[in-house]
């Protein structure tokens, strides 16, 4: 999986933005945004939690035969794309306050089918539970590094745009490849994957700080959830590398 969406979807009057904004406007929105991203992930684990509850063994080896499976898994992923454009779409500021927050709801769904394979794998076939726990350490503590350098340098990334737009578009393209042809990405992509949402998470954080209204903190969350889970993605699939 790759995040290639570059632009901002959200774009606001100019005197609406968090960096024009007066402090308490500012330090409103930053509090709403990351309670949002904390009660989102909260969210996702507890999706994850009762999917693992009612979903039967059959149809957990159903899915991770899809993901492993070549074409059907390339079907998964244009329809996961196509529910993330929607979910964006509807929590755009715009939108009513219900429907801000039907997107991002319907955005943790979507991300809780697809994290269910993989997380299926390391507790039940590889028998590690440690694992995607490790890897939630490992994602919580860069994330956090980042987010800090990001608040404390104040920078405007958004110049980084066009590149990381260009890199998950090459990475998109060689993650269809390897289901079309059947090889495998292996270590070294994954390590890249981290290292490409590592910039995302930056550029993010800083389009947030930079070009996000006061009022959109359920789009804000939204984005950052992302880079979020899908650097545990990445992360968790190196260490399962390891394991295996």
């Amino acid at each position: 999986m790759s995040h290639i969406d570059q632009s901002n979807p959200y774009a606001v009057n100019l005197e609406n933005v968090v960096a024009h904004a007066p402090e308490n406007a500012r330090t409103a929105f930053i509090r709403r945004t990351y309670m949002h991203l904390t009660g989102a992930i909260l969210a996702l684990i507890g999706l994850e939690y009762v999917l693992f509850q009612v979903v039967p063994e059959e149809t957990m080896k159903g899915l991770v035969a899809t993901m492993t499976g070549g074409y059907g898994w390339l079907l998964v992923l244009v329809a996961f794309m196509a529910v993330s454009w929607v979910a964006r779409s509807w929590a755009n500021s715009g939108s009513s306050a219900p429907l801000q927050y039907a997107g991002l709801a319907l955005y943790i769904s979507a991300w809780g089918v697809m994290l269910l394979p993989i997380l299926w794998i390391c507790i039940v076939l590889l028998d590690d539970p440690k694992l995607p726990v490790t890897a939630a350490v490992i994602t919580g503590v860069a994330f956090a590094g980042l987010t800090v350098v990001a608040f404390v340098t104040k920078a405007d990334l958004s110049n980084w745009g066009r590149y990381l737009m260009m890199f998950g578009f090459v990475a998109m393209g060689v993650i269809v490849a390897g289901i079309v042809f059947g090889f495998s990405l292996g270590l070294w992509f994954s390590a890249l994957m981290v290292a490409l949402m590592c910039g995302y998470i930056l550029y993010d954080t800083s389009n947030v700080i930079h070009h996000f209204g006061v009022d959109q903190h359920v789009a804000a969350s939204l984005v950052l959830f992302a880079d979020v889970v899908m650097l545990f993605f990445y992360v968790l699939q190196i260490m399962m590398s390891f394991r295996r």
